[in-house]
C-alpha cells in the first residue's frame, strides 16, 4: 500500500491516500495524509474526520495503539511512538480535538499518552511516558527496567518549543510550558511553568493587564 500511494505528492496523492489508507487503519470520516508519512502497525491507529499527518511524520502503534481526534493536525517529521515489547496494557496515545504536534515533536506511548483537546506542542517538544531505572550502579542501566506511569495533558495547555514532559506528569487545564522547560512534576492548571526542571512563574486570572502593549490578531 505504501509502495503504491505513499509516494504520490499533491492534492491527487492526498485522495487517494484518503482512499485506500482505509484499507489498512481507520478513519472516522476524512483525513489528510500527505506523502512520505510512515505508519507502523496501521491497523491500530485511528484518525479523525479532519485528522491531517505532514510530510514525513512517523507513526508507531501498538496495542492500544493511537488514535489522533478530529481536526488535530500532526506537523512536519513529528514522531508518535508506542513501542510496547514489555506487553504493557496502558500503552498507548490518545490526542483530542483540535489539537496540533508540532515539527519534530516526539510523543512516545509506552506508559499511555493522553493529550486533551485544542493542545498545542511547539517545534521539537517531547512527551515520554518512560524512563530508564539506574538505581543500581554495579548493573548497566538497560538491565534494570523502566517505568511507565504516563502523562495526561488536559484540555487547552501549550508546550513551548524543546520542553521536556517526563514520565508521571499530569499538566492540568490551560497552562502554559515555557520553551526549554523540563518538567519533572505537576502543573497546576491556568499556570505558567518554565526552568530545568520547571517551576512557577505566574498564575492566569482573568482581567490581568498585558505586561505590555500587543497587537492582538
Amino acid at each position: 500500500m505504501y509502495l503504491l500511494f505513499g509516494w504520490i505528492p499533491s492534492i491527487i496523492g492526498i485522495a487517494l491516500r484518503g482512499v485506500f489508507y482505509r484499507l489498512i487503519l481507520h478513519m472516522d470520516g476524512w483525513a489528510a495524509i500527505e506523502n512520505g508519512v510512515r505508519l507502523r502497525f496501521a491497523n491500530y491507529i485511528r484518525l479523525g474526520n479532519g485528522a491531517y499527518l505532514d510530510q514525513g511524520a512517523y507513526l508507531h502503534a501498538c496495542p492500544k495503539g493511537i488514535e489522533i481526534g478530529e481536526g488535530t493536525i500532526i506537523m512536519h517529521g513529528a514522531i508518535l511512538h508506542v513501542y510496547n515489547f514489555r506487553d504493557m496494557p496502558q500503552s498507548g496515545i490518545k490526542i483530542g480535538r483540535d489539537s496540533l504536534v508540532g515539527e519534530y515533536s516526539v510523543i512516545r506511548g509506552q506508559g499511555g499518552v493522553t493529550i486533551g483537546d485544542r493542545v498545542y506542542t511547539s517545534p521539537f517538544s517531547q512527551v515520554i511516558a518512560v524512563n530508564h531505572v539506574f538505581d543500581d550502579p554495579m548493573r548497566p542501566f538497560v538491565e534494570q527496567g523502566i517505568t511507565a506511569e504516563g502523562i495526561v495533558i488536559e484540555d487547552d495547555v501549550w508546550i513551548g518549543a524543546g520542553a521536556v514532559i517526563t514520565d508521571g506528569v499530569r499538566i492540568g487545564k490551560g497552562a502554559v510550558v515555557a520553551a526549554g522547560a523540563v518538567v519533572i512534576k505537576d502543573v497546576s492548571p491556568y499556570t505558567v511553568v518554565g526552568g530545568v526542571p520547571a517551576r512557577l512563574l505566574k498564575t492566569i486570572e482573568s482581567g490581568q493587564p498585558h505586561e505590555r502593549l500587543k497587537q492582538i490578531y
